[in-house]
């Protein structure tokens, strides 16, 4: 299935998009895709509800705007340089031996059609796209064999990162992560059996009309079964958590000169399966 979450922001609905395109209000079935959704089979359940309710269902018509396609997790747990590639451009001499943790704000999340918000005194705000893994139930010691089981689904997720914040200001990298908007999440959370094999999906992400990331899942240092064995070794992992999984090679920061957003860019990006995003970047201003 396709879940995906409609309306004003932190007002979203539950809805789900049928095989043949079709979006569907499920508001009717009671619940939004938060922990408690996730924690008591809530998938299952839907479908279950779909099969006598989808006929009655009202549909949700176009124009309407897409929020983050699970409500706000406990946590947002990222893996950073977990592609080579990134890894040397963003100035590593040697990849990895564990993977790198750390966080990113729960009041980032957004919509995949969201503008991006370049920070108040912003100079280095960058993009990263990356594959978003989201937990199914609670997750604790769990095997790398058994790993998957614990899975929900997937998504599309864009890291924004500001640099300065994140490199030059001491701490932790979380500063860099965690301004609002700086993590869309969606249009899709694509359940796990209608994905298959989530580390071999292509992603890309473009600057103005430009490919600049171009990759595939397969990539990965640390490929998903590992990173959701490894993080329930040191914390549990909570139903509808999500783990957002590293970035290829093509950010701002690598370049050469390096380029980071400027209001009017816009920004483009997906994975197979999953579909895709578009965020157009404004500057801040005082509400």
């Amino acid at each position: 299935m396709k879940l995906f979450r409609f309306g004003a922001f932190e007002n979203e609905k539950p809805g789900v998009e049928l095989a043949d395109g079709t979006k569907l209000d499920v508001s009717a079935f009671g619940e939004d895709y938060n922990e408690k959704f996730f924690a008591t089979d809530g998938i299952a359940r839907l479908k279950s509800w779909l099969d006598t309710n989808a006929a009655s269902a009202p549909k949700v018509e176009d124009g309407f705007r897409y929020g983050s396609c699970v409500a706000r997790p406990s946590k947002i747990v990222c893996i950073g340089m977990n592609y080579a590639k990134h890894a040397y451009e963003s100035g590593a001499t040697e990849l990895p031996k564990e993977p790198i943790i750390f966080f990113k704000s729960t009041s980032a999340l957004c919509g995949p059609f969201d503008q991006v918000i370049i920070p108040r005194n912003s100079e280095k705000t960058d993009w990263e796209v990356e594959l978003a893994v989201v937990i199914g139930k609670r997750t604790s010691y769990v095997e790398e064999a058994n790993a998957l089981d614990y899975v929900a689904g997937y998504a599309v997720h864009n890291d924004y990162s500001e640099r300065a914040f994140q490199m030059e200001r001491g701490g932790q990298w979380v500063k860099g992560k965690s301004n609002d908007t700086f993590a869309p999440l969606g249009p899709y959370l694509v359940t796990s059996d209608e994905v298959g094999n989530a580390n071999d999906l292509d992603l890309w992400l473009s600057l103005n009309g430009k490919k600049i990331q171009d990759s595939n899942t397969s990539d990965m240092i640390f490929q998903i079964p590992f990173l959701v064995s490894y993080l329930s070794q040191f914390m549990t992992l909570l139903p509808g958590d999500v783990i957002t999984t590293g970035t290829p090679a093509g950010v701002g920061l690598g370049m050469k000169p390096p380029v980071y957003l400027k209001p009017g860019d816009v920004v483009e990006l997906g994975i197979e399966k999953l579909g895709s995003q578009k965020q157009e970047a404004i500057a801040w201003k005082a509400v």
